[in-house]
């Protein structure tokens, strides 16, 4: 096939990107590299199937044909605030990377007849009243909290996407990502994987915000790229949720990133989260996924972890 996708210099981008060119397919990356690193695309820059493309999604996209397949995965994800990366400093980047960029990739779809993917969240559930967290579940959302830049982006994006499907008829997948983690992260995501292990290998505190009960299911990169490949060769256009039902809190992730590292600095509890609206529980309900298209996940926390401490390792300068 050939293939585009969007925020191809990211983290999960430039994943999908690799494994695309490995399985024989000719992949269009595109970026506007706000959030994105072009060190991300070194796996495939130079090869004959994969072109690459400077743009903003919010803009109207022009990709000389033919397409096969679009990947919408272009927007900021990470909640940092003390980040310029972090959605809550790109706010009205967020918003039309959900909106515009959802429209215009849609677009690029419906010209060539080309199937499409959007990447959602699992924060369009918001802080759950329903756990675990299934496909059938609305949510509850804060519609203009401090996160709703991002939430309401993918919820958008989301009706849009079945908006086209229904009207237009075109051929679509909606992927909803539960916390992923992995290499290629940015140091200064602000989410508790990153965080941690920065602050294990410099021997510091291990900072938590709030009393470390709230729980994740956290995800290696490697399984969610298999569950997105198999959601593209699926036939299913209703969203599916992709994570690691295994759920742990805070304060146990933290423990493990110490155990593994060897850090025996004390942990350190702030009295709330940096952002706001912190949800307390997050779990995938993999069910749809396992029954449809055989996925579940393999690759266990520690290591996941152990695969990724490395790649920090690099990027801090300590190996």
């Amino acid at each position: 096939m050939r293939v585009l996708i969007t925020g191809a210099a990211g983290f999960l981008g430039s994943h999908l990107c690799e494994t695309l060119v490995q399985k024989g397919h000719h992949v269009i990356g595109l970026d506007n590299f706000i959030t994105g690193s072009i060190d991300n695309l070194s796996h495939v820059a130079g090869r004959e199937d994969f072109t690459f493309i400077r743009h903003d999604v919010a803009n109207f996209i022009f990709v000389p044909g033919p397409i096969d397949y679009v990947l919408h995965f272009a927007s900021p994800a990470s909640p940092n605030p003390n980040s310029p990366y972090g959605y809550p400093n790109l706010p009205i980047q967020t918003m039309k990377a959900g909106a515009l960029g959802t429209h215009n990739t849609l677009g690029v779809a419906r010209a060539y007849n080309a199937k499409f993917l959007l990447a959602s969240t699992s924060e369009i559930y918001g802080d759950p009243m329903e756990h675990p967290q299934k496909e059938t579940y609305w949510g509850h959302c804060d519609p203009i909290g401090p996160r709703s830049v991002y939430d309401e982006a993918k919820r958008f994006a989301e009706a849009l996407t079945m908006a086209y499907h229904r009207f237009h008829g075109l051929d679509t997948r909606i992927v909803r990502i539960f916390n992923t983690y992995g290499p290629r992260m940015r140091l200064d995501d602000g989410r508790a994987v990153p965080n941690f292990i920065q602050q294990a290998l410099r021997s510091e505190e291990l900072t938590i915000y709030g009393d470390g009960q709230q729980s994740r299911s956290f995800c290696y990169v490697d399984d969610l790229i298999d569950g997105i490949y198999r959601l593209m060769m699926s036939d299913e256009h209703n969203p599916v949720n992709i994570g690691n039902p295994s759920e742990l809190t805070v304060l146990e992730l933290a423990q493990k990133v110490n155990e593994i590292v060897g850090n025996s600095t004390p942990i350190k509890l702030q009295a709330a989260s940096r952002l706001g609206d912190d949800p307390q529980r997050r779990r995938p309900d993999i069910t749809r996924a396992m029954g449809i298209l055989g996925w579940e996940p393999k690759i266990s926390l520690e290591e996941g972890l152990k695969n990724t401490i490395p790649f920090f390792k690099t990027k801090l300068g300590l190996s």
